[in-house]
């Protein structure tokens, strides 16, 4: 029967692989309609079943905006313009950069350390927001999701990342705020850091691993 790659427990990574939204960047679909929707509550079912982040996985999974709101405004009718919305201000959702991690990785940077991201992000999300973001310059590579139609947490797409990086797992530490994701790329023999605590838990992780 076969085993899943285990990491060796006297190896230490050397290289570090960020996740974007949420990690790097603050990420809230209900941002889009502050304006549109004054009533919180109305706005918080409006992206809970509506435009909702089950709904928006299919762009992160490599559906086009225009299949999807033309998808959404027909099973909901009476909210197209909302709907449309989702597509022509997109960027009012990313609000700005996750608190301390940006200074994480110019400290990286200073010291050498190679850095890429795998990102769960559509085409055309990325393609607005990739340019409003130059902290990303620091990243040797980026695989995105919406390009390569595999989202995390597939086991395929951290399969993909380690031969483009062209670095083998155990050499990685990879960050991300999603519990199934790390437990996948634990599973393939990625050392992970589950970002739950803040940049401060994971500076000292890093200073742990001795990348800082």
């Amino acid at each position: 029967m076969p085993h899943a790659p285990k990491q060796s427990v006297i190896s230490r990574p050397t290289i570090v692989v960020w996740d974007v939204g949420r990690v790097l960047v603050e990420w809230d679909l209900a941002l889009l309609y502050r304006d549109a929707i004054p009533d919180p509550a109305e706005r918080a079912r409006f992206v809970a079943e509506v435009v909702s982040e089950e709904w928006h996985g299919q762009h992160d999974a490599g559906v086009p905006w225009s299949t999807m709101v033309a998808a959404r405004s027909a099973e909901f009718p009476q909210h197209a313009a909302l709907i449309a919305r989702y597509a022509s201000h997109w960027l009012d959702s990313i609000p700005g950069a996750v608190a301390g991690t940006h200074d994480l990785v110019r400290r990286l940077a200073a010291r050498g350390v190679l850095q890429y991201a795998i990102t769960n992000f559509g085409v055309d999300a990325w393609a607005l927001f990739r340019p409003t973001f130059p902290i990303l310059d620091h990243c040797r590579d980026i695989v995105v999701s919406g390009a390569e139609r595999l989202i995390k947490p597939d086991p395929a797409i951290f399969e993909l990342a380690a031969r483009r990086f062209g670095q083998p797992p155990e050499t990685m530490l990879f960050i991300d705020d999603n519990a199934a994701n790390i437990a996948t790329a634990r599973a393939l023999g990625w050392h992970t850091h589950h970002f739950a605590q803040g940049a401060d838990a994971l500076e000292a992780d890093l200073l742990a691993h001795g990348l800082l």
